[in-house]
């Protein structure tokens, strides 16, 4: 048979059609009943190219060519790629074959002349799972018979392409096993519209819950080849098979360049032309069609039963979706995703500077000396940022380095939080590193040596040792990942945890957000025109400005609830100081001064102050949509620094009032325990909250009297202090006794096994520890109940 239609193709006839299109073949028969659009078409068989070479006698030929193709070095593999190709086409199609291929195509398009999509599809008879994507052409827009027959031949020499031969080379395929089908397919019109690629696994960490959505106006060829940055949808499987709102992140891509068919005149068949400004500020698909993408992204899924990669076009003619390839995820088949990276220095050298310590990682790269994030040029992965302090307007630039070295701050500063979130090995407190680091000269930063960081000159020899998850067995006491950044949520679900016991999200204001909620609430009031502009280009989607702020407040948090569903993950409210959030933009007319703004205008007073709390009304909406829209109810709420019950009380009636009220549809609220009146009060503050978590950082500093950020009295900044432990020991006494739930966000658990032991011994329920913290925390945790045990069983025998 040398031509078979879709509707008599199936996923048995790789051998004879190849992956692509018998998977066209399969999903055509059996998903288009179940309304998944597939456009009809037909594809010409292995037996039709065996012919072909056959009766052209270039068999041969074909193979004395690929024979001399230099296998070490491929200096030679253009000229025999172009060779071979054009051994291909200055052969004949049989009258035969022409004449069935052109009845095919009259067939399909009902006796006229519609345009179709001519696709290659390779296929070896004794590999038949081999895809080869991507390695062969396809020609879009073909019309009429005789360009028809050329696309159809131009597919066959395309089994020859320079990349096609490297690719068989590289993956052992006998060159003269692999077939070439031809897939005819009605064309979709997404010239006039939009396409793009989909798959049902998260691609960079293979987190599985997740449908992942690209599109570029036009043809997807764009995305394909990476000219432009395309719209990225995220869409939560769950959500969708309880039919609630499933989209938790949509990010607006550039789509600077759309492509479009080129006029009969031009001699290429497509041509890239300026996307309007107006279509570039736009999503390319509206909530609807994204929603119904992911629900046949997830029936292919379920049918296939892997991992899918798809490709989907818009008809801009007749406003319709189509599914247009469908294959399998092959990236993250072979990952083990429970592989953890450990690095050990192999030589020391001579020191320039130390600090504190912040993640275990070492980084060789070149320094590059900054007084403000406005001075920055050009930064890459091998770039390491040596400056005075780091404060959140850096933040943007965080993500483009290597490496973070400060003069000051400590383990808590906000450089060693966010580079703990960013999994960017920092190194802080060091005191004098730009004068002692010359910019541009080669050094290796190492913090796999314990609490202090040490920066030496120049490259030296390091190991990394992998370490395997499956061999960590979690504690009783549940162990809990205090998290940030939503980008790196899907690849640390993977690590081993009982949920988020912390999530920030003043992280997801500063980088996602931006904008000072008053700024957005009284946009009007803003004096200043740079700023007002600076806002509008933001928000330039949204009619009522305060509506973006809860939609990129709520994606950052629901991705994170996500990533970790159902797990509990416990979101504490805005916790920035007055000179923090006067930082975001708009914010410096919406904040007043302060002298300390540690202990001045922050957490709880915030929200029921009119200085705020139409602000507050926003972090409210973003969370009753996570919970209530998206359905992403292990979403818990924590609210931070609250100084008084009163206070309390008068928050949690401020939270009902914009809808979330304690109880109602399981919503929890928790509490920080981090001021002493939250300690000497705890029976009181049990009987409004649902649970407490120590926050051992201020804790510390409101006990001992300490700025935890000061150089100078940093030595004795010590959560190990007994005067700390009693306090955490009341309180952990008082939940207790009151029947809550109390945990602890902090480092000194992962630092010090012996504090560790300290809350196991007192009875703690979980532990939260930073991510580059976690395995070290779950360590001491087992060690310290099994030291638990073993002593309780000492004692019950005396």
């Amino acid at each position: 048979m040398l031509i078979k239609k879709f509707s008599h193709i199936g996923i048995t006839d790789v051998s004879t059609v190849g992956g692509k299109n018998a998977s066209l073949g399969e999903m055509y028969n059996q998903l288009l009943p179940k309304g998944v659009r597939i456009p009809n078409g037909f594809a010409s068989t292995s037996s039709a190219f065996w012919n072909f070479l056959k009766e052209n006698d270039i068999q041969r030929a074909l193979e004395n060519i690929i024979s001399k193709l230099d296998r070490n070095q491929y200096t030679n593999l253009n000229l025999i790629g172009n060779r071979a190709r054009n051994l291909i086409l200055e052969s004949e199609f049989s009258k035969e074959f022409s004449n069935a291929l052109i009845r095919a195509y009259k067939e399909l398009c009902d006796d006229g002349e519609l345009a179709v999509a001519v696709r290659s599809s390779a296929t070896a008879e004794d590999l038949p799972d081999a895809s080869f994507a991507g390695q062969h052409d396809t020609f879009l827009n073909v019309k009429g018979e005789p360009e028809l027959l050329e696309a159809v031949k131009k597919c066959f020499s395309s089994l020859y392409t320079d990349r096609a031969i490297k690719y068989r080379e590289d993956k052992g395929f006998k060159h003269k096993d692999v077939a070439l089908s031809v897939g005819v397919q009605l064309m979709v019109r997404s010239d006039k519209s939009c396409s793009g690629v989909g798959f049902t696994i998260e691609p960079e960490s293979g987190f599985e819950n997740v449908v992942l959505l690209s599109g570029v106006w036009g043809l997807g060829e764009n995305i394909v080849q990476g000219i432009v940055n395309p719209d990225e949808f995220y869409v939560f499987k769950p959500s969708i098979k309880k039919d609630m709102y499933p989209i938790i992140q949509k990010k607006l891509g550039d789509k600077k360049l759309t492509m479009v068919y080129a006029s009969e005149k031009e001699k290429e068949t497509t041509l890239n032309i300026d996307t309007p400004l107006k279509q570039q500020e736009q999503y390319v698909l509206t909530d609807n069609e994204i929603i119904t993408l992911a629900k046949w992204a997830l029936l292919i899924e379920e049918h296939y039963q892997k991992p899918m990669d798809i490709e989907w076009a818009k008809d801009g003619i007749t406003k319709e979706l189509f599914i247009t390839q469908a294959r399998p995820e092959t990236v993250h088949q072979t990952k083990n995703k429970n592989i953890h990276v450990e690095y050990q220095l192999l030589k020391e050298g001579k020191v320039l500077v130390k600090g504190d310590a912040v993640g275990s990682k070492i980084k060789i790269g070149y320094p590059v000396l900054l007084n403000s994030p406005i001075e920055t040029g050009p930064l890459t992965k091998d770039s390491i940022i040596v400056t005075d302090t780091i404060t959140p307007d850096w933040d943007p630039l965080l993500k483009k380095v290597g490496g973070i070295i400060t003069n000051k701050g400590g383990r808590t500063s906000h450089a060693a939080i966010v580079s703990r979130e960013l999994g960017v090995p920092a190194i802080v407190g060091c005191g004098n590193a730009t004068e002692e680091i010359v910019n541009g000269k080669m050094i290796t930063m190492s913090c796999a040596q314990g609490k202090i960081g040490y920066i030496y000159e120049g490259k030296l020899p390091f190991k990394e040792r992998e370490i395997d998850f499956t061999g960590i067995h979690l504690p009783k006491t549940e162990t809990k990942m205090i998290l940030a950044d939503p980008e790196n949520a899907f690849q640390l679900s993977f690590y081993p945890n009982n949920g988020i016991g912390l999530l920030r999200m003043e992280f997801i204001i500063t980088h996602s957000v931006q904008i000072h909620p008053m700024a957005l609430v009284k946009f009007e009031e803003i004096k200043d025109s740079k700023v007002k502009n600076k806002i509008m280009q933001l928000t330039s989607q949204y009619t009522n400005k305060a509506d973006y702020f809860v939609d990129k407040l709520a994606e950052g948090i629901a991705v994170i609830a996500a990533a970790f569903y159902p797990k509990e993950v416990i979101v504490r409210l805005s916790d920035f100081k007055t000179n923090e959030y006067a930082n975001l933009i708009g914010g410096s007319d919406f904040e007043p001064f302060e002298e300390n703004p540690m202990l001045g205008f922050r957490g709880a007073s915030r929200y029921y102050s009119d200085l705020y709390k139409d602000g507050f009304a926003l972090e409210c909406a973003a969370i009753k949509k996570i919970r209530e829209k998206m359905g992403l109810i292990n979403l818990k709420v924590m609210v931070p620094f609250c100084r008084t019950v009163e206070e309390g009380k008068k928050v949690l009636k401020v939270m009902e009032d914009n809808g979330l009220k304690r109880t109602e549809n399981g919503l929890e609220v928790y509490t920080m325990v981090e001021i002493p009146s939250n300690v000497i009060l705890a029976e009181e503050f049990a009987k409004i909250f649902d649970g407490f978590s120590i926050g051992s950082n201020d804790l510390t500093q409101l006990t001992l009297g300490i700025d935890r950020d000061s150089e100078i009295m940093g030595k004795l900044f010590n959560e190990n202090d007994e005067a700390v432990k009693r306090m955490i020991s009341m309180a952990i006494k008082s939940a207790k006794k009151s029947n809550i739930k109390i945990g602890l966000c902090g480092q000194a658990p992962s630092d010090f096994p012996e504090f560790a032991k300290f809350l196991i011994l007192e009875g703690i329920d979980s532990i939260s520890f930073n991510p580059d913290a976690l395995l070290q925390g779950i360590e001491n945790i087992n060690k310290a109940e099994q030291q638990k045990v073993t002593f309780g069983t000492a004692e019950s025998s005396n």
